[in-house]
This record gives structure tokens, C-alpha cells and sequence, in this order.
């Protein structure tokens, strides 16, 4: 089942890679899909080219800092 979302595509890899992605996925607890996803973003950052939190949580962080910032506000104006 795919987390909602997230794109989801078919993917050709060599078997012997994929197994070294399993491999490593086990040792890090993470599923083989994750641990793709986790080396990609872990791949653009080195690149410069990722946030350093997937775009989903940082637009949740980016709601979170406005409601806080709005409450300040609005204690700043009740001072």
C-alpha cells in the first residue's frame, strides 16, 4: 500500500544493488523503500539541492511558525 502523499513509480534496479539496499536497510532499520528514499535525499542534500527535512514537514513546520508567530502577536498587543 502506498503512503498517501508520496509518489509512487516502478523502479528497474540491478538485483545485485538491491540486495546491497536490503542489506543496508536491515542494519539501519528501515524498510528497502525508505532507505532508497533516505540515500536520495541524503544524495541531493550533499548536493546542495534538498532541505534538510522533506517538504511536507516543512510546510507543517512553516503553518506551525506562523500560528506561534501569530500568537505572539496577539500577546504583544494584550501587553
Amino acid at each position: 500500500m502506498a503512503s498517501p502523499g508520496k509518489k509512487s513509480f516502478p523502479l528497474r534496479i540491478d538485483p545485485a544493488l538491491w540486495i546491497e539496499i536490503e542489506r543496508l536497510a536491515a542494519q539501519e532499520l528501515r524498510s528497502a523503500n525508505a532507505q532508497v528514499e533516505y540515500m536520495l535525499r541524503q544524495s541531493l542534500q550533499q548536493r546542495g539541492l534538498a532541505r534538510s527535512k522533506p517538504l511536507a514537514q516543512s510546510r507543517q513546520a512553516d503553518v506551525t511558525d506562523a500560528a506561534d508567530a501569530d500568537l505572539a502577536d496577539k500577546a504583544d498587543k494584550k501587553s
